[in-house]
């Protein structure tokens, strides 16, 4: 868990590839400085030509250069980071931070920076005084950074202004939750019965920490509970908040007996679940959704108005409300080798995702005749992928909820025309497929 957790933190830490790359760049700079040219050979003729001065103010102006460079590129990544937050979701900075591309480019110019800048203590000078003799491979790479570095400012203003569209931003939005469905989102003992009440002489294992839950990994958990004969519910799904001190865990004994060792278990409770500052997209399909849904509620604000985008991702939501619909979804009931209840895991079902997509979008989205049949038809998709007649039954009721809000907001009787027949056929569509709605 502790590894995972690092891991998290690195993938999304702008400082981590940088320093990397100082690291290599001071020892690819001592290694190459230590490597004689012989004279008359071919690299002697395609290696740098000048003198040891020449080397030094050639080192001096690709070191000024880099830090112009440098600082044009953190506030090319400051603004776009301010308009990823104001224009879109705050939520989404993190997603930037995460850029593979952007942290590359900032390693290849830092280590340029470094590079030559490291080259001063040794080109042109030896035991304090002036010399000629100087590493012309190493004086040769520097040049060589220079260019890489010249194309990679070219290609990094290429990426950062797809990267800030809003087609790109919520690509990858979709592309990273579709990816948490597909690998992260648990099978084990996944069902939609509802989880056991813990009874009243159940005991509570505090939270370690103040935080988000991250990720649930309950292995550790059931072996705990199973080894001291319990039952262990954990009272947070991922993506919720805990204060610490608060209960994480509940366990009891059924029928009652002494006390459990409530250290293993909360050791174990701590092996299990993560908790951190800020939610993350490891197994928290509910954060994309989130960011979706956040993007068409700004849109259709006062200070924005933009429909278009709003109907935009309200598109990329029916690609994950249609493979979430596929999908067994619910809490997990977790037994050991006996078939006893050891760890109840709660989980969302397919009513949480589509209040979560289509609630704050429908109340917000109710006037527009547009952005309504947008829901509908991402409800009339998502109802073509459920699993079963439940799955079909909660997306009526969604549609039912989006008809009654639309009716009192739409003015024109004429624009309420169209959305009502759209509405009809999507309900007889769902008819066609043997649900009686």
């Amino acid at each position: 868990m502790r590894r995972d957790a690092v891991s998290e933190y690195l993938r999304g830490a702008l400082w981590a590839m940088p320093s990397l790359a100082v690291v290599v760049a001071l020892i690819a700079g001592s290694t190459l400085s230590f490597v004689e040219v012989r004279p008359g050979s071919w690299r002697d003729r395609v290696l740098f030509q000048g003198t040891a001065d020449d080397a030094r103010t050639l080192l001096i102006a690709i070191t000024s250069t880099m830090a112009t460079v440098i600082a044009l590129v953190l506030g090319l990544t400051v603004v776009a980071l301010q308009l990823a937050s104001t224009q879109f979701s705050p939520r989404l900075l993190r997603n930037f931070l995460r850029d593979r591309v952007n942290q590359f480019v900032l390693s290849v110019f830092v280590a340029t920076f470094v590079y030559s800048s490291a080259g001063l203590y040794t080109v042109g000078v030896k035991a304090g005084e002036r010399t000629d003799e100087y590493p012309r491979l190493a004086v040769t790479v520097a040049l060589v950074l220079l260019f890489v570095s010249l194309l990679m400012l070219v290609f990094f203003v290429h990426h950062l202004t797809h990267s800030i569209q809003i087609d790109e931003v919520m690509r990858r939005v979709e592309r990273t939750t579709l990816q948490v469905i597909d690998r992260d989102l648990p099978t084990a003992g996944v069902t939609t019965e509802p989880r056991p009440v813990p009874p009243e002489w159940a005991v509570d294992v505090p939270a370690y920490r103040s935080g988000y839950v991250q990720t649930i990994h309950p292995e550790a958990l059931v072996a705990a509970a199973a080894a001291t004969g319990v039952t262990a519910s954990v009272t947070r799904m991922v993506g919720e908040h805990v204060i610490a001190g608060s209960a994480l865990v509940q366990v009891w004994q059924d029928p009652p007996g002494p006390p459990p060792a409530l250290d293993r278990l909360a050791a174990a409770a701590r092996d299990s679940i993560r908790i951190g500052f800020e939610r993350t997209a490891e197994q928290d399909v509910a954060f994309g959704v989130r960011q979706l849904a956040d993007i068409a509620v700004k849109a259709l604000s006062a200070a924005i108005n933009d429909p278009y985008t709003s109907i935009q991702a309200i598109e990329h939501l029916s690609v994950v409300l249609a493979a979430l619909a596929r999908r067994e979804l619910g809490s997990q009931l977790l037994r050991d080798q006996a078939g006893a209840l050891r760890a109840v895991v709660p989980g969302r079902d397919l009513e949480y995702y589509l209040d979560l997509a289509c609630g704050q979008v429908r109340r917000y989205g109710k006037n527009e005749p547009r952005v309504v049949r947008a829901q509908l038809r991402i409800l009339q998709s998502t109802g073509q992928f459920c699993r079963d007649d439940a799955g079909r039954r909660l997306v009526v009721e969604q549609v039912k909820l989006l008809l009654t809000d639309a009716e009192r907001a739409i003015v024109q009787p004429a624009d309420f025309v169209v959305v009502r027949d759209h509405a009809d056929r999507v309900l007889r569509d769902l008819t066609a497929r043997g649900f009686s709605v």
